[in-house]
């Protein structure tokens, strides 16, 4: 049908254009007299109006593929074009009928031509112009289809898809009531209908890959049938969930006591994290899907149930991810104070550094702290402007992204970059380093390394595709599994970090608890060496430890509960609202308080 709609709007389109052209050319030659002035003026008027209707409708002969106020103004054009095509030739019909009445009677031509113009498109114009403001201006299923840009509604009626869910429950309530007196002892396969039977005291019956264990007293044979496609037609009576599996219904001759059903569902879509599921049976006296007596497998066993009675079971898929109450309030809260205090504590650092920095160590120190609330800056102003990732670009989201990853990271390399330095000063005693040689080897450290990891990771995963590299949910790395996804060049190089900055430390403490008594010549290196070591000791737990936490949450699912809950609420305090340290200038009573506080919720 549809071939043949375009074949012959096609055709009467070029025909239409063909027989325009042909009166416009040979106008002068035929046109003699009134009748055929009046009748050659109707026949173009027929086809002009005949033409923009068979071009609208092909213009929307794909209403998905248009808006609304273009599909609109189709049926509109539609609607007066079509009328006063019709109109057109009530007014030919009633010239001739005229002329073959009254024969002796003469009218003029240009009586005769306002009487057609006014018939022609007076009249369809008030008929289309009453019915538009007379149905809601024109409304969407009112005055148009938007299934068909077409003023006339649908060509045929639509069956009422509740009578079919009321069918189908009626279906579904007579195979089962057929299937429990009936005398079944083979089973019985068929393309939407498949019924299986079993008579063990631990029966299992499988229909349509969906597995069911019935356990239950005394003898007698357990009959399982499956409904294939039956849950497109049951009605979904929740707002918040679909049907995520085929029906299934079970009866059994045995005794009801001690009744303990396990069914494993093949699940229809693919269960994402963060997403309640629920078992399900159908209650015939409400018409509706109830939890009581199922339990849900949990997110280790997302497609198995538990039920304790007999009936037709299904399992449903929450339309939206589980939230986690006042998340949001907390992260804002976090990355305001974190952004503050990072910019104060940069500007603390400017004020004093010249006052404060009297040794190479002290130099390293300082500098490692400035790359490190420098990252922390960049990497928190990028989570902000990324915490609304639907209303960004994928350009913007997947720069967030990038510039997250490498600042996160280069804030743990310039920690261990720090770390390397204690622990070589601890080590080797009497070896010096020039400054220059360390602020080299931190740099290579603190961004080169971190860049080659991000650099190699956004080749390797398709030059940073969507949801190859980053998830446009979010704005950040993939996590796919555990060790699967992106995410993964972030939390391993992490991991190793923290495991070192913990190894150098207890090596650092050990030196200094050995060595009591050192030259006086390095009495101000060693007592350095210690403020800088609080500092790691004070860092390494507040950098690493939170994202332990964060790790975590990968590997728990928030449908576990309130553990889940626990360990997301901590992941984000703790990154949210850090600790300060102190730092004691050498001048008397004179301290300096700096406040890093990091965030960053995965």
């Amino acid at each position: 049908m549809t071939e043949i709609t375009y074949a012959g709007l096609s055709a009467s389109v070029v025909s239409l254009v063909i027989s325009l052209l042909i009166e416009l050319i040979v106008w002068s030659k035929v046109v003699k007299t009134n009748t055929l002035h009046l009748r050659h003026t109707a026949h173009v008027n027929i086809s002009l109006c005949l033409l923009v209707a068979d071009c609208c409708f092909l213009a929307s002969s794909k209403p998905e593929s248009i808006s609304e106020i273009w599909c609109r103004i189709a049926a509109l054009l539609k609607h007066f074009c079509y009328l006063a095509m019709f109109f057109w030739m009530l007014s030919l019909s009633t010239m001739l009928l005229h002329q073959a009445v009254f024969l002796f009677h003469k009218v003029g031509k240009k009586t005769y031509l306002r009487f057609s113009l006014i018939l022609g498109y007076v009249c369809p114009f008030l008929i289309v112009f009453i019915t538009f403001l007379t149905n809601n201006a024109g409304a969407q299923d009112a005055y148009f289809s938007l299934e068909t840009c077409w003023s006339l509604g649908k060509l045929w009626n639509i069956p009422n898809p509740e009578s079919n869910k009321t069918l189908a429950e009626k279906y579904l309530k007579s195979v089962e009531n057929l299937i429990a007196i009936s005398n079944i002892s083979n089973d019985s396969n068929l393309t939407n209908l498949n019924v299986q039977t079993c008579s063990e005291d631990e029966c299992t019956n499988t229909v349509f890959n969906a597995e069911v264990t019935v356990k239950s007293s005394g003898n007698g044979i357990v009959k399982t049938a499956g409904f294939k496609y039956l849950q497109d037609y049951l009605p979904n009576t929740t707002e918040t969930f679909n049907i995520n599996s085929i029906v299934v219904s079970t009866t059994t001759q045995r005794g009801k006591e001690n009744l303990e059903i396990t069914l494993k569902f093949p699940l229809l879509t693919q269960w994402p994290r963060h997403v309640e599921l629920q078992c399900v049976s159908w209650n015939y006296n409400q018409s509706k899907w109830t939890a009581e007596g199922c339990k849900w497998g949990g997110a280790s066993n997302p497609d198995e149930c538990t039920c304790n009675h007999l009936t037709s079971f299904a399992i449903l898929m929450s339309r939206y991810p589980i939230k986690i109450p006042y998340m949001t309030e907390i992260t804002y809260a976090g990355l305001s104070a974190s952004v503050m205090s990072l910019v104060i504590s940069l500007l603390i650092e400017l004020v004093v550094w010249s006052k404060v920095v009297k040794t190479n160590t002290l130099h390293l120190r300082h500098t490692a702290h400035v790359n490190i609330s420098l990252c922390l800056l960049v990497a928190d102003c990028c989570f902000l402007a990324s915490s609304k990732p639907e209303s960004i670009s994928e350009i913007w989201c997947r720069i967030a992204a990038l510039l997250k990853h490498f600042c996160y990271l280069a804030m743990f390399f310039w920690m261990l970059s720090l770390s390397t330095m204690l622990l070589h000063q601890a080590v080797f005693l009497f070896h010096k380093v020039g400054k220059k040689t360390y602020l080299r080897f931190s740099l290579i450290l603190g961004y080169v390394c971190p860049f080659l990891i991000v650099f190699i990771t956004f080749l390797t995963n398709n030059a940073g595709a969507q949801d190859a590299y980053f998830s446009l949910e979010t704005c950040w790395l993939v996590y796919s599994g555990i060790l699967k996804g992106t995410i993964y060049t972030f939390i391993l190089p992490v991991g190793i970090i923290v495991f070192i900055n913990l190894f150098a430390m207890i090596v650092v403490i050990m030196k200094l608890l050995d060595h009591k008594s050192t030259e006086k010549s390095h009495e101000k290196e060693i007592q350095a060496a210690k403020t800088v070591l609080r500092s790691v000791i004070l860092l390494t737990p507040i950098f690493g430890l939170p994202w332990i936490f964060g790790f975590a949450t990968f590997s728990l699912d928030l449908t576990a509960g309130a553990v889940t809950l626990a360990v997301n609420y901590a992941f984000v305090v703790l990154n949210a609202f850090q600790v300060c340290w102190k730092q004691q200038l050498k001048r008397p009573k004179q301290h300096m308080y700096t406040c890093i506080l990091t965030k960053h919720y995965i």
